[in-house]
C-alpha cells in the first residue's frame, strides 16, 4: 500500500505540473490541433471515409468582430461575468432532467474550450471533473479574451472544419475578418449540433435561430479579442 500510495502521489504531481504546463504554454502558443480532430478523422477513417480537416489559426484582429457577439448571445451571455460556470443554467439544466424534460446544454464557453483542447467528448463524470479543473485554469491563467480567442479558433464549426477562419473560407469564400453579422449569426446558429446543421446552406430552423441571435447580440457584453496579441 505504501508503495501504491508513493506511486499514486508521483503521478497527481505530474498530472498537476504538466496540466499548468499547458496552459501557460497555450496561453502564448496558437492551438494547431485538438483531441476531437483526431478523433473525428479516426471516426471517418473508421467507415471508409476521407480523413483529415480543415483549420487554419488566426489571430484575434483577423476575426469579425461580430462573431465573438453572436457565440456570446448564443452559447453563453454571461461569459464576461462568471468564472467558468454559469450556475444558474447548470442549477435550470438539472430541474429540467428531474422533470424528465430534453436534455439541455449548460456549458460555458470557457468550459467548451477546456473540453475541446485539452480533453475528450464523453459525459462521465471523471471527464467532466477533468473539465471542471481545466475550465479554472484556463480562467486563471488566459483570462476571457484568450479564452476567446482559442474558443473561435478551436470549436468544430462544421464537418471536417475547426474555427473561424475554415468556416468562412469553406461556406462563405472569405476570411473570418469579412464576415457579416448574419453570418456570423448563422454559424453561431449550428454551434449546438455543427455536423447537423451547415451556416452555408442553413435550414428554416437555423435562420430562425440565427434571427433570435442578431437581436440579442447588442444587447449582450462582448469580449474585444483584438487585445489579445
Amino acid at each position: 500500500m505504501r508503495i501504491l500510495w508513493k506511486w499514486a502521489k508521483r503521478i497527481a504531481i505530474f498530472f498537476f505540473a504538466f496540466s499548468i504546463f499547458q496552459v501557460v504554454l497555450l496561453k502564448f502558443v496558437p492551438v494547431y490541433f485538438t483531441p476531437l480532430m483526431f478523433i473525428r478523422s479516426a471516426q471517418h477513417l473508421f467507415v471508409g471515409e476521407p480523413t483529415g480537416w480543415k483549420h487554419k489559426w488566426v489571430s484575434g484582429d483577423q476575426i469579425s468582430k461580430y462573431l465573438p457577439q453572436a457565440v456570446t448571445a448564443s452559447e453563453d451571455n454571461l461569459f464576461l461575468e462568471h468564472i467558468g460556470f454559469d450556475f444558474t443554467q447548470i442549477e435550470k439544466a438539472r430541474a429540467d432532467a428531474e422533470a424528465g424534460k430534453r436534455a439541455r446544454g449548460a456549458s460555458t464557453i470557457s468550459q467548451q474550450t477546456a473540453k475541446n483542447v485539452f480533453l475528450w467528448p464523453g459525459r462521465s463524470f471523471i471527464r467532466k471533473g477533468f473539465e471542471a479543473y481545466y475550465t479554472l485554469l484556463i480562467e486563471l491563467i488566459w483570462g476571457k479574451e484568450r479564452i476567446m480567442t482559442v474558443y473561435l479558433n478551436s470549436i468544430e464549426m462544421g464537418d471536417g472544419i475547426y474555427g473561424a477562419e475554415a468556416v468562412a473560407q469553406a461556406h462563405f469564400g472569405k476570411s473570418a475578418k469579412k464576415l457579416t453579422r448574419k453570418e456570423c449569426a448563422l454559424i453561431a446558429a449550428t454551434l449546438p449540433n455543427p455536423i447537423r446543421f451547415n451556416s452555408a446552406h442553413p435550414s428554416k430552423y437555423i435562420v430562425r435561430r440565427s434571427h433570435r441571435i442578431m437581436a440579442l447580440m447588442p444587447k449582450v457584453k462582448s469580449v474585444d479579442i483584438r487585445r489579445d496579441e
